[in-house]
C-alpha cells in the first residue's frame, strides 16, 4: 500500500492491484475525518473482485458486444465476462494486475503496466502509465498514458466507487448528482449501446441540474430497468479538461466535482454490489452504498464508427486526466 499525505493531514492510500484508490480521508463541514472511499478489509480482496473497486479496469474499459471487433481489417474475439459481453477487459484484465510501481514521490506514484500483443485477445505490446497525484488543496488525479507497437483499441479510466457520509454510512441514493451532459446513450438490455445519442432533457436521465441520486432510480424507464438503477454513459459537453460531475453530501458537507479530458462519463449507482468482499468495517457493502463517475470513452466504440475513435496506433500516445476535486460546502 502506497500513503499518500497532504498539509491539511488528508491521506489518500493506493494499491498495486489494479493500480487502485484503497482509501481518501479528508474532512466533513465540521473538520470530522472519515474515508469516503469503498474498500476492502484485506489487500488480497482487490484480486478478482466483481465490483472492481477502486482500480483501473482495460484494455477496454466498459463493454464491447458480443467480445468482438474488427480493426485494420482483422476480426478479434475477447473474452465474454458479462452475459453475452466483454466488459472490463475479461477476467484477467488490468484490474486484476499488480502494477509496477515506476516513479515515487511525497504527492505522487507512477504506476506502469505492460500487456503484450494477444494479452487477453487484443493486439499489440502495449505499455501503459498511471500517475496519482494528491494535492495540498484535496485535488486527487490520475494522468494516464499509453503507447502500443501496433493498432489496438483503448479505454482506460478509474473505477472508485464514492460515499461522502464514510464508507461504512449506507446507501447514496440521499447524495445530490449532477452530470454536464446534455446527451446520453440508449442501450438495449445488455448495456451495449444502440449508437443513438439521444437528450436527457424529459427523462430520468438528466442530471444537469443537481438532483437526489434516488430521485427517479425507479423510475419507468428501459435504461433504469436494465442495470436495476443507474449504469449509463453520458456524452459530456465541451472539450479539453472541464468539468464531468459534482457529487455533494447535504449532510457531512462533502464534495466532489470531477473534471476531465475524456469524452464521456459512465454512472454506476452500485447496483451489484451486494455480496461484494468484507469491506473496511467488516461487512459486505449492500447495493447503491456508493457511486462510480468513471470518465472515459464510449462503450463498445470499437464497433461504432461514429463514436469518439478509440484506436491507439504505433507513434501514437494515449493521454488522458481525471481530477477527484474535494472540498466541503
Amino acid at each position: 500500500m502506497i500513503h499518500l499525505t497532504n498539509s491539511q493531514g488528508s491521506t489518500v492510500i493506493l494499491t498495486r492491484t489494479g493500480a487502485g484508490i484503497v482509501s481518501v480521508v479528508v474532512p466533513d463541514r465540521n473538520g470530522n475525518m472519515d474515508d469516503i472511499v469503498l474498500g476492502y478489509r484485506n489487500e488480497e480482496s482487490y484480486m478478482n473482485d466483481g465490483p472492481c473497486s477502486g482500480k483501473i479496469p482495460g484494455r477496454y474499459a466498459n463493454r464491447i458486444a458480443a467480445g468482438k471487433f474488427s480493426l485494420d481489417g482483422k476480426d478479434y474475439t475477447l473474452e465474454t465476462n458479462n452475459g453475452p459481453n466483454h466488459l472490463h477487459g475479461g477476467t484477467n484484465g488490468f484490474a486484476n494486475r499488480i502494477w509496477d510501481i515506476i516513479g515515487q514521490g511525497t504527492d505522487h506514484v507512477t504506476f506502469g503496466l505492460s500487456s503484450t500483443d494477444g494479452d487477453s485477445g487484443y493486439p499489440g505490446n502495449l505499455t501503459v502509465r498511471a500517475t496519482y497525484r494528491w494535492s495540498n488543496s484535496n485535488v486527487l488525479s490520475l494522468e494516464i498514458h499509453a503507447e502500443c507497437d501496433s493498432a489496438t483499441v483503448l479505454n482506460l479510466t478509474n473505477h472508485t466507487y464514492w460515499n461522502l457520509a464514510g464508507e461504512n454510512s449506507g446507501s447514496i441514493l440521499d447524495h445530490s448528482l449532477q452530470i454536464c451532459a446534455d446527451g446520453w446513450l440508449p442501450t438495449d438490455s445488455t448495456l451495449i449501446p444502440t449508437g443513438e445519442i439521444a437528450p436527457v432533457e424529459g427523462t430520468p436521465m438528466d442530471f444537469r441540474t443537481p438532483k437526489r441520486i434516488g430521485q427517479d432510480i425507479n423510475a419507468e424507464f428501459d435504461a433504469l430497468r436494465f442495470g436495476k438503477g443507474y449504469d449509463n454513459c453520458w456524452v459530456l459537453d465541451g472539450s479539453g479538461m472541464r468539468k464531468a460531475a459534482v457529487l455533494s453530501d447535504p449532510v457531512s458537507g462533502r464534495r466532489l466535482e470531477v473534471w476531465t479530458t475524456q469524452p464521456a462519463v459512465q454512472v454506476y449507482t452500485g447496483n451489484w454490489l451486494s455480496g461484494s468482499p468484507e469491506s473496511k468495517s467488516g461487512r459486505s457493502y449492500n447495493d447503491y452504498d456508493g457511486v462510480a463517475i468513471e470518465c472515459q470513452n464510449f462503450p463498445d466504440a470499437p464497433n461504432r464508427p461514429g463514436f469518439p475513435p478509440c484506436i491507439l496506433r504505433r507513434g501514437e500516445t494515449f493521454r488522458q486526466t481525471i481530477e477527484f476535486r474535494l472540498s466541503v460546502e
